[in-house]
């Protein structure tokens, strides 16, 4: 065991109080046998290895990679390092998305670090949506048992047939499993991965109130050790052809990360009672009746405000579609920020 693995794993059990440390069998790809360039190529830095990069944000623009193909299912990771120091109105984003083929009927799935003042942490949420769903968001928010800016951590979305999980290192702490009566708002058609970093001024820090300062520029997000680990579908055949990945469907079933271990559980409750602040399964102002995924424990459930907030924590708050496009999901997003505490 290496290192820095060996302090991830110490982190789990200090934090957590759960020692487990199973390593996903998976292997990376160097950048040019998957991926290009989405957006902000002169921001855009290759290790000579071509196995690492970064991203970077400055005045003139931000910047992303996205897949050269798109997955129907898969699993897709990435060791990521955020900017530190002053970050407000920053979001760096690692998600999958069909976004730019399914124009009113997207689906995704997301990670999106939201930045924020100097000697304030960073915040994150999962988020999914489907079928072009951004009026039913899934958002959960969270604070870290870590400084991301620190160092390299691994950042994984599992996306299968029957269920989607979202870890952290060697932690699910999330998982939505599919259910009949979600219908489309499961994500069901052939993704692409994309990682950004952008200007999201207006909404990331406390609804708006702080914004990205350029004194500190350029915030430089970096990646390594990228996974695509899915089964590649022709963009032009995707329609017609949408179930000849039911070999790697299964694989993917079978292997270990798509199954959370007892002691993997725990940890994944103890990280969501001590960390979550916000969840969509509680927010009554939003969901009068909560989605049919979602399985309210009445304990849990005594933490959170109407709101989805917790009732005795100072944080809160979402947002990222492709940079400079204010979806309806940001606007919910700004909304439930007005309140958010700057801690």
């Amino acid at each position: 065991m290496d290192f820095i693995r060996m302090k991830i794993c110490l982190s789990v059990l200090l934090f957590l109080n759960v020692w487990f440390c199973t390593a996903f069998d998976v292997s990376t790809i160097p950048f040019n046998k998957g991926f290009s360039h989405l957006f902000g190529d002169a921001n855009i830095l290759h290790a000579t290895d071509d196995n690492s990069l970064q991203l970077h944000l400055n005045q003139n623009t931000g910047s992303g990679f996205k897949s050269s193909d798109l997955y129907n299912h898969g699993l897709f990771s990435a060791k990521i390092k955020l900017p530190s120091d002053y970050t407000a109105g920053i979001v760096v984003a690692f998600y999958t998305t069909n976004q730019d083929v399914f124009k009113k009927t997207h689906d995704e799935l997301d990670f999106e670090f939201l930045g924020n003042i100097k000697g304030k942490a960073w915040r994150f949420q999962t988020n999914m949506y489907g079928n072009g769903s951004t009026h039913r968001g899934r958002e959960e928010r969270y604070t870290l048992w870590f400084d991301p800016s620190k160092e390299f951590h691994r950042y994984t979305i599992l996306w299968t047939n029957k269920n989607i999980i979202f870890y952290i290192d060697d932690v699910p702490i999330r998982e939505i499993v599919r259910n009949d009566t979600m219908g489309g708002d499961y994500p069901s058609k052939p993704m692409g991965l994309y990682a950004t970093i952008w200007d999201a001024s207006d909404w990331a820090t406390s609804g708006g109130k702080y914004k990205t300062n350029y004194k500190y520029a350029p915030f430089i997000a970096e990646f390594t050790d990228l996974v695509l680990n899915g089964c590649a579908m022709d963009p032009l055949e995707q329609v017609v052809n949408p179930n000849n990945c039911d070999e790697k469907d299964v694989e993917l079933q079978k292997a270990v990360f798509s199954r959370i271990t007892p002691r993997q559980r725990m940890a994944m409750k103890r990280f969501r009672a001590k960390y979550m602040y916000y969840s969509y399964c509680y927010d009554s102002l939003r969901y009068s009746v909560p989605p049919t995924e979602c399985e309210i424990d009445p304990v849990e459930q005594r933490r959170f405000k109407e709101t989805g907030r917790l009732k005795f924590n100072k944080h809160h708050g979402h947002g990222h579609r492709h940079p400079k496009i204010r979806s309806t999901s940001q606007v919910l997003d700004a909304r439930i920020s007005e309140n958010e505490d700057e801690d």
